[in-house]
C-alpha cells in the first residue's frame, strides 16, 4: 500500500488524534472507545490459505488468550516433519488499541509462519488505560510460562521449544525488550522453553525530549508524536512521564549499567528494525548503538522510505521482514 493510500485515511491524527484512535477523552481523563481505529489493509495478497489457526485461553480472569498459527502443509503433511522454530509474537497498538484478532495483523502472522517457516503464537494482553503498564509485561510473562507447559498438542507436536524467539511490532517490540529482560533473569524457570533471540520490529519507545526524526515527521499521517504522546499518557503508570524506563530504555540502562548482562551471558541475539519514514527511528537507532557499546549481540536493519507499521499493512513489506527474520533464525 502506497503512502498516497495512507494520506486518504478519513481521520487526520494531527487534527483529531482521539478520533483517529477510535475513542473520545472524557472530562475526568478517562476514555470511551467508539470504534476500532481505521487501519488500511491490503487484501490483494491474502495468505490465510497458507496457514491454520487455533485460539486458546491463557487466563480467563484477565481475558488473555493466544492464537497459534502454523503452516497448513505442516499440519496436513503425510510424512514425518521436523519441529519448527517457535516465534512468540506480541502485537502493537500503543498498548491501548488493537488485538491479536485485528485484521491488519493476520497477513504478517501468515507470512512469518509460511516464509520462515515457524510456529507462531500471538499473545493477547490487557490494554491500557484500563490496565496500565506493567500489565502487558506481566501478561506476556505469564504467557511464556503457559507456553512452556505445552497446554496444546499443536505446540507439543510441532514447535521446537529449544529454538524460541520473542518478536513484536511497535508496542509489541517494546514488550519484547522488557519481557526479554525479565525472561533472561528467570531463564532457568522457563525450561524447556529456550529463548535464542529478541526481534524488535519498529519498536515503540519514547521520551520527554523530541528527537530529530520526531520533529521532522511531526505531521506524519500514521504515528505522529501527538499520537505517541496520547498512547504514553494512557499507557504508562499514573504520575510518571515519558522518561520512565518503560518508555525510554536509555533511562533503565543509565540507572543500571548491568541491565543487559544476563542477555549477553545467555548469548541471545537481538534484531531491531526501522525505517526513515517512522518518527521513532532515531530512538531505535540510538538503542542499537547503546546495545552494541554494551557488548550485546545486536543487529540494526534500517531502511529508507515506508512508514511505521508498514509490515502489517503492506504484504510485500511483510514478506521482506519475514525473510529478514528467517536469516536470523537459520543460524540456530
Amino acid at each position: 500500500m502506497s503512502d498516497q493510500n495512507l494520506e486518504t485515511m478519513s481521520i487526520d491524527p494531527n487534527v483529531d488524534p482521539y478520533g483517529y484512535l477510535g475513542m473520545v477523552r472524557n472530562s475526568d481523563g478517562s476514555i470511551t472507545r467508539l470504534q476500532k481505529p481505521l487501519v488500511p489493509i491490503d487484501t490483494s495478497n491474502d495468505l490465510s490459505h497458507l496457514v491454520v489457526t487455533k485460539d486458546i485461553t491463557i487466563n480467563s480472569s484477565k481475558n488473555t488468550w493466544a492464537r497459534i498459527i502454523l503452516p497448513r502443509e505442516l499440519l496436513y503433511s503425510t510424512t514425518s516433519t521436523p519441529k519448527l522454530p517457535l516465534v512468540i509474537y506480541f502485537h502493537g497498538g500503543g498498548f491501548i488499541v488493537a488485538t491479536v484478532d485485528s485484521p491488519s495483523f493476520q497477513g504478517l502472522y501468515a507470512s512469518i509462519a509460511s516464509e520462515i517457516p515457524a510456529v507462531v503464537v500471538s499473545i493477547e494482553y490487557r490494554q491500557a488505560p484500563e490496565h496500565r503498564l506493567p500489565a502487558a509485561y506481566d501478561d506476556c510473562m505469564e504467557a511464556l510460562h503457559w507456553i512452556k507447559n505445552k497446554p496444546d498438542e499443536l505446540l507439543s507436536n510441532h514447535a521446537d521449544f529449544s529454538k524460541c524467539f520473542l518478536m513484536g511490532t511497535s508496542a509489541g517490540g517494546n514488550v519484547v525488550y522488557h519481557v526479554g529482560l525479565r525472561a533472561a533473569e528467570s531463564w532457568d524457570n522457563l525450561k524447556p522453553l529456550e529463548i535464542k533471540g529478541l526481534i524488535l520490529n519498529q519498536p515503540f519507545f519514547g521520551g520527554n525530549e523530541r528527537t530529530q526524526s520526531e520533529v521532522r515527521l511531526s505531521n506524519d499521517k500514521v504515528l505522529p508524536p501527538i499520537i505517541s504522546d496520547i498512547m504514553w499518557d494512557l499507557g504508562l503508570p499514573k504520575g510518571v512521564d515519558r522518561d520512565h524506563e518503560y518508555s525510554n530504555p536509555m533511562v533503565g540502562i543509565e540507572s543500571n549499567p548491568n541491565l543487559l548482562d544476563q542477555v549477553k551471558l545467555l548469548g541471545w541475539k537481538m534484531l531491531v528494525t526501522g525505517c526513515d519514514g517512522d518518527p521513532l527511528i532515531d530512538r531505535q537507532v540510538d538503542l542499537v548503538k547503546v546495545l552494541k557499546e554494551l557488548g550485546v549481540q545486536v543487529e540494526g536493519s534500517f531502511t529508507q522510505g515506508f512508514y511505521h507499521g508498514s509490515e502489517i499493512i503492506d504484504p510485500l513489506k511483510a514478506k521482506e521482514f519475514s525473510l529478514l527474520v528467517k536469516e536470523l533464525i537459520r543460524h540456530f
